[in-house]
């Protein structure tokens, strides 16, 4: 069911919810939490369609914020508020509102959003693409426990990530971190069976990823070594090798779907590893609401660490920070989880633990059906260790 409301109120739009929750006979409302969406006209459709989809594991009221400030000085002079109220089959399993807010509204959208918020339920928003550089601070982002942002939408995801960790508030996440989330539940699973000291670590992704650079920063943060990051033809992350003086324990993934894990004196065997889609990474970002303390220390990390421009030849990770401002930045920040000083398995197996969830979520990748890829050739594997690097001290 639709209802389209123009030169409307938060009130009324209130009311068109109830009136369609009774008008479909479920005037019960189950939802657990509402989701603000800000985003615009272009990307709205599926940021929608990602977020009805995450809504059928997370009943809840999805508030879309559309600003259009218009283009003459008149249209930026007025103020009105269009709605569209979407309840039943479209709306997944819970509730829809479209907020077109315009002219000068567009600049208090915290006004027209606070009265629709669900009482005594959580808040969490979303910007699917340009998000404040400090998120907490933003209008709408003060209203939410938690903040989703994505450094793989920017134009500069290594200044993203950068501005990341400066303004990080507990309740800041994105969704570069959340794409990790089986790469370091199986990494972690694998040095539990190995108890050897890893000594240096290789990652291996596509230009310009963020992924790829969270990764290495935990793995540098975890377990205190030296992370090469180079360049490869992805998809997204392809591989990730860890040394150890038992031989290398190397993850591959050459297709997006399907991984290799090689360890010493272990035969070599096929992993589920695929690329998740927006509605996937979503769904597991509501399923905590409570800080994210490991990818807190990890964005803190990289200051002093990540180049401050995107480039598309590699570098290294080194533990120790290549400028003062930023040593300044970390010593000042609230300790979290802080990490071992031994580059020991148990350490990146507990770094693991608090942004994956339960020990079931963690091993969920591997119990995924596999699907058949052809593996790596060492060529290719070859590739990638050639591209031209730059050091970060």
């Amino acid at each position: 069911m639709n209802i389209d409301l123009t030169h409307t109120t938060s009130s009324q739009i209130n009311n068109a919810l109830v009136k369609a929750r009774r008008a479909i006979g479920s005037p019960a409302v189950g939802m657990v939490l509402t989701l603000v969406i800000v985003t615009d006209e272009g990307n709205h459709y599926d940021a929608l369609k990602a977020a009805n989809e995450a809504s059928r594991e997370h009943p809840s009221r999805i508030l879309a914020v559309i600003k259009r400030h218009g283009r003459s000085p008149r249209a930026r002079a007025e103020a009105r508020l269009d709605a569209e109220v979407r309840i039943g089959e479209e709306s997944g399993a819970g509730e829809i509102v479209l907020l077109r807010l315009h002219g000068e509204l567009a600049n208090h959208a915290e006004s027209v959003v606070l009265p629709l918020l669900l009482p005594d339920a959580p808040v969490v928003v979303w910007w699917p693409e340009d998000a404040p550089e400090r998120p907490a601070e933003d209008p709408l982002g003060a209203l939410a426990q938690r903040r989703v942002t994505d450094a793989a939408a920017t134009e500069n995801p290594m200044a993203a990530l950068i501005g990341r960790g400066e303004s990080y508030t507990p309740g800041d996440t994105d969704l570069a971190w959340t794409r990790i989330t089986p790469w370091r539940s199986m990494l972690a699973a694998a040095l539990d069976q190995k108890h050897s000291k890893v000594t240096g670590a290789v990652v291996e992704g596509e230009a310009y990823n963020p992924s790829s650079e969270l990764l290495a920063l935990w793995l540098a943060d975890r377990l205190k070594v030296e992370v090469e990051l180079v360049v490869s033809q992805g998809p997204g992350l392809t591989g990730v090798r860890l040394r150890t003086a038992d031989g290398d324990i190397c993850l591959d993934r050459a297709d997006g779907a399907l991984a290799e894990l090689a360890m010493p004196g272990q035969p070599d065997r096929h992993v589920a590893l695929k690329r998740r889609g927006t509605s996937e990474l979503i769904a597991e970002e509501l399923r905590r609401l409570d800080p994210d303390e490991v990818y807190a220390s990890t964005v803190r990390y990289g200051l002093g660490r990540l180049p401050e421009t995107n480039g598309s030849s590699g570098h290294v990770i080194q533990p120790q920070r290549t400028t003062r401002k930023a040593a300044a930045t970390r010593s000042s920040a609230p300790a979290s989880t802080a990490p071992a000083s031994t580059a020991s398995s148990e350490t990146a197996s507990e770094a693991a633990e608090p942004a994956d969830g339960t020990a079931a979520e963690s091993a969920e990748p591997t119990a995924k059906p596999s699907r058949a890829s052809d593996k790596p050739s060492a060529q290719e594997s070859a590739k990638p260790a050639a591209s031209r690097r730059r050091t970060t001290k």
